[in-house]
């Protein structure tokens, strides 16, 4: 067992409940090519009517009708920017396009292709389970100088939950920022929902130790802490994680080093604490693509972040190698439910005069949760 694994199992850290799900197969086929003069045609008579916002994650006949291509952060700063489409086809997943509908205007509608399209990570923090852990900060002391910030991988509930507690949203491109400027205003961070990226900014990029990071269980009663262990905390971190980011292990990373001389380990900061301790480069999704680019011809990569981006990059880059950190295949499949049929299908409809699929978000839920996001983009990049 690794020293970091030691170290966290000290602290009531299970790991191997965090190492995310297993997948076996390849990826879907792409979708009866007929369909892209379908789409081809629907997209033209949108016009400048639509936009359509691609995840990186996404799969590449999705990819090739997007407008705009990014992670989560810039496909905020996007819909928040693009006032004039009426129609925002949204290619990622639930919350993402609630945070599209929260930062566009009244006048705007946004659609998510398939609904089925959610995160597990978002689910595994409930407005209901973050109100209980705050009412036990409340009863503990500590809540007034406790800040919280919440990963974009979040319901519009609980950004809600965290703009009117005074905190900001954040995205791996900026949660070292997100978590600066959370300690300027009070004490302490709540972190939630993913606790490794919010362990690995506060250990690997702010300097704190493990020992300054304590994790709550909603599933137990005051998380599983005493209120010494929370008061102690500079962060508290929420028991979530990514099922494709978790997956990845220090076993992987030493096979991977081992098979491929002089290999560079480029992971995403949702992978666990003691995979990130141990890798070349860390960075977000935006961030690999531009290290995976400025990168010398004939290097070699294993990258430990979705399958769809990963083998889209060793696609572009042939005079590079760039292989998946895990022999498994393993893809988000929830990201992978938008395809082209569905795409094809809700731009079809819009044509057709017929709205499908909108994401709208109430006004109360709303409000709070723009709050917390323009809290966000307004952090220095």
């Amino acid at each position: 067992m690794a020293l970091t694994d030691l170290l966290l199992l000290g602290r009531g850290v299970d790991l191997s409940s965090e190492r995310g799900v297993s997948c076996t197969g390849e990826l879907p086929e792409a979708s009866d090519p007929s369909l892209v003069e379908r789409g081809e045609k629907a997209r033209a008579a949108l016009g400048d009517r639509a936009l359509i916002l691609g995840h990186h994650y996404q799969r590449d006949e999705v990819i090739a009708f997007a407008d705009i291509t990014g992670d989560s952060f810039k496909l905020a700063q996007s819909a928040a920017a693009q006032s004039a489409a009426e129609f925002i086809f949204f290619c990622g997943v639930h919350f993402m396009a609630e945070s599209a509908d929260i930062l566009t205007g009244p006048h705007q509608k946004v659609i998510l292709p398939d609904l089925a399209a959610g995160c597990s990570m978002a689910d595994m923090a409930t407005q209901s389970q973050v109100d209980d852990c705050w009412t036990a900060l409340e009863s503990v002391g500590i809540a007034s100088k406790t800040i919280p910030v919440t990963y974009m991988n979040s319901s519009a509930a609980i950004k809600s939950f965290t703009g009117k507690h005074g905190g900001t949203i954040c995205t791996s491109s900026n949660a070292k920022k997100a978590m600066e400027w959370a300690f300027t205003q009070g004490d302490k961070i709540l972190f939630l929902p993913d606790q490794h990226l919010g362990r690995n900014t506060a250990v690997l990029s702010l300097g704190l130790t493990l020992d300054d990071c304590v994790l709550w269980n909603p599933w137990k009663p005051m998380g599983g802490l005493t209120p010494d262990e929370l008061k102690k905390a500079k962060v508290i971190l929420w028991r979530g994680h990514c099922s494709v980011h978790g997956r990845f292990s220090v076993e992987a990373v030493n096979d991977v080093r081992s098979r491929i001389p002089n290999v560079k380990i480029l992971v995403h900061p949702e992978c666990q604490h003691e995979v990130v301790s141990i890798a070349d480069r860390v960075g977000s999704t935006e961030a690999i693509i531009k290290i995976v680019e400025a990168s010398e011809p004939g290097s070699a990569w294993a990258i430990g972040t979705e399958l769809n981006l990963v083998s889209r990059l060793a696609k572009k880059h042939l005079d590079k190698t760039i292989v998946f950190l895990d022999k498994s295949v393993c893809y988000c499949s929830t990201m992978n439910r938008i395809d082209l049929p569905h795409l094809v299908w809700a731009m079809e409809s819009v044509v057709n005069g017929h709205l499908v699929n909108q994401i709208s978000v109430s006004a109360d839920v709303a409000a709070y949760s723009k709050l917390a996001l323009e809290r966000m983009l307004a952090l220095p990049l």
